[in-house]
């Protein structure tokens, strides 16, 4: 290559840099015109999420061709040219036009990086490509122009972060607008839709389950286990042969496993390619849900039936209806009264004494679960125990010994699981507290008050139609969070706005054919910075899925295996159950199969019945990895071959906590033989007489006192739960127990020079 024909090759890609440029201004012009009228602009990317590709440092082709036909460049000018160079706007403008987006934090976005990587490559690097090494001794000459860096400065982006070539496609797949046409089966069909609106025990979701029992066919999709468990012993009790979908089972009832004709399923399992004349979609306002609402709209959206019934709170039809209109399909409503009315009492219980059969107290954790339990046997009366992480088994056990009028269990003590999903005899509802931990945008964990539909929810299991009781109560445990509750039930519920969409498996192994060097996380991130949604949706919580993606990263296995693996339904804060999935994974990447005896030694089949709360919490995690087990079988056939009889093992265990729950109190005593009443550890307690205390950790968080030790410490008890529990840091704490120790040394010595003071006056009379 000689000197004329690189001069001629730069002057062309400087002539194409000022074309680029004046490309640029132009298209600004045309987008300052019509700005207000793009509606659907793309979302410019979250750059922190690119990782820059590490550029190999090996001798170019043509060597120190430029610096032969030019001269060695003059290392501190090129520090002052680039450094121009980036403080350029139009070369920030022009950037960004090429993916290089410079409006996010200075330091993570992608011009930024860009430059750095550019600076130091061509500072460091001993011989410079010599079309490079020339533009830049012509600028240095003053023969060029600052701006002529800029092709130079594009391509290098382009090695660093190859994803800039083809950000135009990543934009396509990751475009969530429009999602009622990824359905062309249920657009090729005019679907009728029918809002069955009320609230709880209101009889709307008897009304659509009756038209889906005369129908030809229909599928039930419901937010539990439990839910379509019920529909489908109901169904074939009516003589309707159904069968039962959920993610850890498959029951058909023809005996050679032909397809029945009606399916009741849990919402995330139900075919949108499978024709059916009826289908019901249950709880609808659960479409809003940050990480499960995507099932709503994926089934509202894609199911193939003539008729759709949803059934949900009035707060969602309007919401409906706006959605409706983008399939061209209308909506019919139905509006339901409660059949059995419930009243907000003027009186807190206040006492444990002053419980009465039917009642049930609802908490929002494990902990309160036991100490009320354990106070509640304590004097003489028996109480059935509900909460989130038991087996549907022991649950429904538990809600038919509370349910049977024989039985001497009167009291009920629950969690809001019991909000859906289980029939039960209530007559008064109980509110023990009216806030509730939940985890913010950020991932941190916070107490919040109660929302209206949640209230509502919950309240309105009291007096069931279908229960003895055909007036229902609502009240609290606690004299000052009754008038709140009476100000939350009041309210009118927020009515629905958006609804969740979710990354399919398809899209993001399209993303990973462009990114092959990504992480499956990272994929993800990606994915959500550049997805385009309309304002009717949302991009759904994925922190759960990307948690369980970072724990498989560094095992082999192929994207869509990977994928599956990951939407595994596991719940994270179970160490036990998290450490199952890790080895789950490691064995099936050996190609190993995950035999019934390989399942046995992992959870140390068989297990002994529970000696106290810490097995009984151990016990409820194997489960769950069995439920693992059964939900993965399904997905991997060939790997997980034995589950019938881990199937067996799991009803022996649902059995073994069944008899567990049943005499939690004894196992509460054998956990802290010490505590005399545990009630007192928690926030909202109640004293030994079952009386209010105004001296407890909830106060503490809310005006600032605290339970003291005798050496002016914060209860340990009390202090665990905060830090565990995020509402107080371990420096707070400490800072906390310091200054409470200096406030009780104080009080000594004032008590010490108090008592010196008063021998000294009695001496001198």
């Amino acid at each position: 290559m000689n000197q004329s024909t690189l001069r001629t090759s730069c002057c062309r890609v400087t002539s194409g840099c000022n074309l680029l440029l004046r490309q640029h201004q132009a298209s600004s012009v045309v987008c300052c015109r019509n700005v207000s009228s793009n509606s659907s602009k793309s979302n410019p990317p979250d750059t922190s999420l690119f990782v820059p590709v590490s550029l190999k440092t090996d001798t170019l082709d043509d060597g120190s061709v430029g610096a032969e036909l030019t001269q060695p460049l003059d290392k501190s000018e090129l520090l002052k040219m680039l450094n121009r160079f980036y403080k350029r706007k139009e070369m920030q403008k022009l950037a960004a036009d090429q993916g290089l987006d410079g409006k996010k934090i200075i330091h993570s976005c992608l011009f930024h990086q860009t430059f750095i990587s550019f600076r130091k490559y061509v500072l460091e690097m001993t011989s410079l490509p010599a079309d490079l090494h020339i533009i830049l001794n012509d600028i240095c000459c003053g023969a060029g122009h600052t701006d002529d860096i800029f092709p130079y400065f594009l391509r290098h982006a382009k090695q660093i972060f190859p994803m800039l070539d083809c950000m135009d496609d990543l934009r396509k797949i990751s475009d969530l607008r429009v999602p009622a046409n990824w359905y062309p089966e249920a657009r090729a069909i005019q679907r009728k839709v029918i809002f069955h609106a009320g609230p709880t025990n209101s009889g709307k979701t008897y009304h659509a389950i009756q038209r889906y029992l005369a129908a030809q066919s229909g599928v039930y999709c419901g937010p539990l286990k439990l839910l379509a468990h019920e529909i489908f012993e109901r169904s074939n009790s009516a003589s309707v042969p159904c069968d039962l979908v959920t993610g850890e089972e498959r029951t058909f009832v023809d005996p050679e496993g032909r397809a029945a004709g009606h399916v009741a399923c849990t919402i995330e399992m139900c075919s949108v390619s499978t024709p059916y004349e009826v289908a019901v979609i249950d709880e609808i306002q659960m479409i809003r849900d940050p990480s499960r609402g995507w099932a709503w709209t994926r089934a509202l959206l894609g199911l193939c039936a003539e008729e759709i019934h949803v059934c949900g709170e009035p707060a969602a039809v309007d919401f409906i209806r706006e959605l409706m209109y983008t399939t061209g399909e209308e909506v019919e409503v139905h509006n339901y009264e409660r059949l059995t009315p419930f009243s907000i009492l003027n009186h807190a219980v206040e006492s444990l004494d002053n419980l009465r059969p039917g009642d049930c107290i609802v908490c929002f954790s494990k902990n309160d679960i036991y100490s009320i339990s354990r106070q509640i046997e304590a004097r003489g009366l028996e109480c059935a125990v509900i909460y989130g992480s038991l087996p549907p088994g022991t649950k429904l056990s538990q809600a038919k010994k509370f349910n049977d009028p024989d039985d001497p269990c009167k009291i009920l003590v629950a969690t809001d699981a019991i909000g859906m999903g289980l029939n039960l005899s209530i007559k008064r509802i109980i509110f023990n507290s009216i806030v509730k931990p939940n985890v913010n945008e950020k991932g941190e964990k916070q107490m919040e008050t109660i929302s209206t539909s949640q209230a509502l929810q919950i309240a309105g299991r009291a007096g069931r139609f279908s229960s003895v009781f055909k007036e229902g109560e609502v009240t609290t445990m606690h004299r000052d969070d009754l008038p709140v509750l009476k100000e939350i039930l009041s309210r009118s519920v927020d009515p629905i706005k958006t609804a969740g969409l979710h990354p399919t498996a398809e899209q993001i192994e399209m993303f990973a054919y462009h990114l092959p060097d990504a992480t499956l996380s990272n994929l993800v991130d990606i994915f959500v910075s550049l997805s385009q949604v309309d304002g009717m949706y949302f991009v759904c919580n994925i922190d759960d899925f990307k948690f369980l993606a970072d724990m498989i990263q560094h095992i082999p296995l192929n994207l869509r295996s990977r994928y599956v693996f990951c939407t595994a339904p596991i719940n994270k804060k179970q160490p036990f159950v998290c450490t199952s999935f890790l080895k789950f994974a490691r064995q099936f990447s050996r190609d190993e199969p995950l035999t019934f005896n390989w399942v046995c030694r992992h959870i140390g089949w068989p297990v002994a019945a529970p000696k106290n709360i810490k097995d009984l919490v151990h016990l409820e995690a194997v489960h769950d990895v069995l439920d693992l087990y059964l939900w993965l079988s399904y997905r991997f056939m060939d790997m997980l071959p034995d589950t019938a009889s881990i199937r067996e093992i799991q009803r022996e265990l649902d059995d073994v906590i069944q008899t567990g729950v049943r005499n939690i109190t004894r196992l509460i005593r054998a956990t802290d033989p010490n505590i005399t009443d545990p009630l007192q550890t928690h926030g909202n307690s109640l004293d030994q007489a079952g009386n209010s205390r105004k001296d407890t950790g909830s106060t503490f968080l809310t005006k600032g006192k605290g339970q003291r030790g005798p050496e002016g410490r914060i209860d340990s008890s009390l202090a665990s739960r905060l830090v565990r529990d995020g509402l107080l840091t371990p420096d707070l704490l400490k800072q906390l127990q310091r200054e409470w120790s200096q406030s009780s040394s104080q009080s000594a010595l004032l008590s010490e020079q108090t008592n010196k003071n008063s021998k000294g006056k009695r001496k001198k009379k």
